[in-house]
């Protein structure tokens, strides 16, 4: 199992969110750069780095910070928030994100985000599934569609998708344990889909729980800043 941490960035700098909430915000460090160098020197070889400022303005705004990290690092960053065009999406690209990707896009303009996998390749574009109440929740979280999550990753797997990240909202930053339970049933219905697991990881039983049911990646961001996994107990899952 990979394990992915995650970044999110607000002027630059590192927070944390609790389900999804810009008012509920936690500040954890002022250079990300920083911290992505912690995460590669423990041997692990992912990032999701995600634009909070950008999935508000609709436009990627901490480009400068995906720069940094992709320069300076050998970490393999997928990249969301803001991506919502061709002009965004290479802009992404350019600054060295290996992957993108595509929530609300999907929901809100399949076109493009089908255009994109056939542009791209299913390597480099990973599909949003958050779920709310098992319905996608889109706009950071903002809004929750009629869409049913399975229903929804069935559908865009059909159509060449490989990678998805699959937030419960109800779990995000709450440190409660994951969405095993929707995990295990996303895999059934869809067992070749590569899942990424995010949202509600507090410890490390969380990750052999998810490791046990056969996720592809789990992201991990509050459990590791706050204290609850070390560097050295996400290390250990490094193959």
């Amino acid at each position: 199992m990979e394990i992915i941490p995650a970044i999110d960035i607000i002027g630059g700098k590192c927070v944390r969110l609790t389900q999804g909430d810009y008012g509920q915000k936690k500040e954890y460090a002022d250079n990300p750069l920083e911290i992505a160098k912690k995460f590669e020197g423990a041997g692990i070889r992912r990032l999701h780095l995600v634009d909070l400022d950008g999935a508000k303005a609709k436009t990627i705004v901490n480009r400068s910070v995906l720069e940094k990290i992709t320069t300076n690092t050998s970490l393999k960053v997928d990249f969301g928030g803001g991506v919502q065009s061709d002009e965004t999406i290479k802009m992404a690209f350019d600054a060295g994100a290996s992957q993108v990707t595509g929530g609300s896009i999907a929901i809100k303009n399949s076109a493009l985000f089908e255009s994109w996998l056939k542009s791209f390749g299913s390597e480099r574009i990973i599909l949003g599934a958050d779920a709310k109440d098992r319905k996608v929740a889109i706009s950071g979280w903002e809004e929750t569609t009629e869409a049913d999550v399975i229903e929804f990753i069935k559908n865009y797997h059909a159509k060449g998708v490989k990678y998805v990240i699959c937030t419960d909202v109800a779990k995000d930053g709450l440190l409660q344990g994951p969405s095993v339970d929707l995990y295990k049933e996303i895999l059934q219905e869809i067992p070749e889909i590569q899942l990424i697991a995010s949202g509600g990881v507090s410890e490390v039983k969380d990750l052999e729980e998810l490791q046990k049911i056969g996720v592809y990646g789990t992201i991990v961001g509050k459990a590791y800043y706050e204290g609850r996994i070390t560097l050295e107990q996400l290390a250990e899952f490094v193959n």
